[in-house]
């Protein structure tokens, strides 16, 4: 399976890509499972989360972060500071 995928953008990258316009989500200090039945691709705008898949595995995001979850991951959230995002499926 593929990896959760973790990078910074330059602010011309978030536009290029209309990042400010995508759909918005956000979510208070929780923990929950989730399994992503699309690739989503989304821009931390505030907050701080660890996600830890299957393996084990965990990967911690937050503000400033654009990260891609591949089709078909199953992992638990575990949000320490509330999250605002931007997201895209597919």
């Amino acid at each position: 399976m593929s990896e959760i995928i973790v990078k910074q953008l330059s602010e011309k990258e978030i536009q290029d890509k209309g990042i400010r316009s995508w759909s918005t989500w956000s979510c208070d200090k929780s923990e929950f499972i989730w399994e992503y039945s699309e690739q989503e691709s989304c821009y931390i705008v505030e907050g701080q989360v660890d996600v830890t898949d299957e393996s084990g595995e965990t990967v911690s995001i937050g503000a400033g972060d654009f990260v891609v979850f591949p089709q078909g991951l199953k992992c638990t959230w575990n949000v320490h500071q509330g999250i605002f995002k931007h997201f895209s499926f597919g």
